[in-house]
């Protein structure tokens, strides 16, 4: 397994559980310490994707696995809801469609509100109409994942923390790794291997295929998101998000398990993995918060932190499905290549386990 993220360490830990030797390497010195915690920390419903793709399926799958396996580990959750919300006329068509796409994925429990309605749920925010989706929540990403980590460890794996992948060769007859953790290069033989480096697929893809294979890996582009905090006491119950903007879900807000509210994230097409926070389009990010929240004290808005996306689409182009890459793609037994593994990643991570424990 390379790469400890919470998909990464979801499926390093359902091999493991099925009787295998695993060993998840990662290049960082911590769990997660990329696009598995600089999200919003969403358990999605399954209600934007389209109908058949491996988002749909695998966002409402693995919502249901991961409600249960919170409750079973009491991991700090909360099953809260939210809003999304059409603030001008022609976003009500959007509305349709996303409740549409809800109802064709399996997902039945959304309901529209009225303005009225809307506002005696959420006093502050401004909707012409809304859809209520009960079954979004929030939970603790990283106790997840020291969850998912624990129980990888009691099943006998393990996680090599500050261990790149250095090169690869993988054959039909058994795969080799190696890594340049530590004071001495490891060579490790293994039956299995999974690509689940997220913001690195492609990197660790053609260390390990380049050269083997007339197949690409899929094209890889970075989507920078930036989240502010908002201190003090909290204008919503619930997550109040806009329509989908192009790239992302819109601006939206989310509330954490300290009942504190986040705005974020926007989107911007960066070519580099950097984290740095940009303040220089606060005027622009308060202004998408106003469409919903005309209340917004832009004074109150405190830099946060920022996300990245691997994405395999540009700027541009309609949003990409999951991409999971089996024998059947590259001709290479026991190997599985995860691409665009962004949201609803957390989300789907236990179904995401759960598929390629079965494939392998």
């Amino acid at each position: 397994m390379i790469g400890a993220g919470v998909i990464g360490l979801a499926t390093a830990r359902a091999l493991a559980l099925k009787g295998l030797e695993t060993i998840v390497l990662e290049q960082a010195a911590h769990i997660g310490s990329e696009t598995s915690s600089r999200n919003s920390e969403v358990i999605h419903a399954g209600i934007y994707y389209p109908p058949g793709s491996l988002k749909a399926r695998l966002c409402v799958r693995g919502r249901a696995l991961l409600y249960d396996y919170l409750k079973m580990h009491q991991i700090a959750h909360a099953r809260c809801g939210k809003l999304i919300v059409a603030t001008r006329a022609h976003e009500r068509e959007q509305l349709d469609t996303i409740a549409q796409r809800a109802l064709a994925n399996g997902v039945n429990d959304l309901r529209y509100l009225s303005k009225s309605d809307a506002a005696e749920l959420e006093p502050e925010v401004q909707a012409e109409l809304a859809l209520l989706s009960p079954s979004t929540g929030i939970v603790d990403s990283h106790q997840l994942m020291l969850s998912l980590q624990g129980e990888l460890e009691s099943a006998g794996g393990n996680v090599a923390f500050s261990t790149p992948l250095e090169k690869g060769r993988l054959s039909r007859r058994g795969h080799h790794i190696l890594t340049t953790g530590g004071t001495h290069p490891t060579d490790l033989r293994c039956r299995y291997v999974v690509n689940a480096s997220g913001l690195h697929a492609r990197e660790t893809w053609l260390k390990l295929l380049g050269g083997f294979s007339d197949e690409t890996p899929p094209q890889q582009f970075f989507a920078k998101g930036h989240y502010y905090a908002y201190p003090g006491k909290s204008p919503f119950k619930r997550l109040v998000y806009p329509v989908p903007a192009a790239g992302g879900l819109g601006v939206h807000a989310t509330v954490d398990l300290s009942g504190q509210v986040r705005f974020g994230p926007d989107v911007r097409w960066v070519r580099e993995l950097d984290y740095q926070f940009d303040d220089s389009r606060r005027d622009e990010f308060t202004q998408a918060i106003s469409h919903y929240y005309p209340a917004i004290d832009k004074t109150r808005l405190q830099p946060g932190y920022t996300g990245i996306r691997p994405k395999v689409v540009a700027e541009g182009e309609p949003d990409g499905d999951f991409v999971v890459l089996t024998e059947r793609d590259h001709g290479f037994s026991g190997f599985v290549s995860l691409h665009g593994m962004e949201s609803p990643g957390l989300t789907a991570c236990l179904a995401i386990a759960e598929q390629i424990a079965d494939t392998l």
